[in-house]
């Protein structure tokens, strides 16, 4: 899979072990709008997806997260790769702990039905929802709306990876 850019903060010297753990996340495109999850709480859009849990594929997470997150069934032959962002830094909830992961992008469909979601602590709290938006809105709202502590990192990395998409004709307009 290509490597769409990296972001290393390099704020991680003092840190004397590392954490990995990769993820997938899914670019379901309908009708020139993206499904994102939009969090209500702090009002920024993020890709379906989530970390790996152990000894599961990158498909396999990608299409469980996406079933929990954003309550969407992925058609499992639809999967296609379009590129990963590799993400370095200093670990938010350990100072000793180095977070190296490796988010993986997929392009795929998924069935018309929307299940019930399946969210967890944080997710829940942030009120995680499904929305088709306009890429144009996503980005705006990343950059230009405060997202009170989230790790403004992980909103700009989907921001990128939308822009990505943008350029390279994901989307007529």
């Amino acid at each position: 899979m290509k490597l769409l850019f990296s972001i290393d903060k390099k704020d991680y010297d003092a840190c004397d072990h590392v954490l990995v753990r990769n993820s997938a996340r899914s670019v379901i495109i309908r009708e020139e709008k993206v499904a994102l999850i939009h969090s209500l709480k702090y009002d920024y859009y993020k890709f379906p997806g989530g970390g790996a849990e152990e000894g599961e594929s990158i498909v396999d997470a990608l299409i469980r997260e996406t079933k929990e997150e954003a309550g969407l069934t992925v058609i499992s032959n639809s999967v296609k790769e379009y590129g990963y962002v590799s993400r370095v830094q200093k670990s938010a909830y350990d100072p000793t702990e180095k977070f190296v992961q490796d988010n993986y992008y997929f392009l795929c469909r998924t069935e018309d039905a929307v299940a019930a979601q399946s969210l967890v602590g944080y997710e829940s709290e942030e009120r995680f929802t499904l929305e088709y938006v306009d890429p144009h809105k996503a980005i705006f709202v990343n950059r230009n709306v405060h997202h009170g502590p989230k790790d403004p990192t992980m909103i700009e990395r989907d921001t990128r990876v939308l822009e990505l998409l943008m350029s390279e004709g994901y989307f007529k307009s």
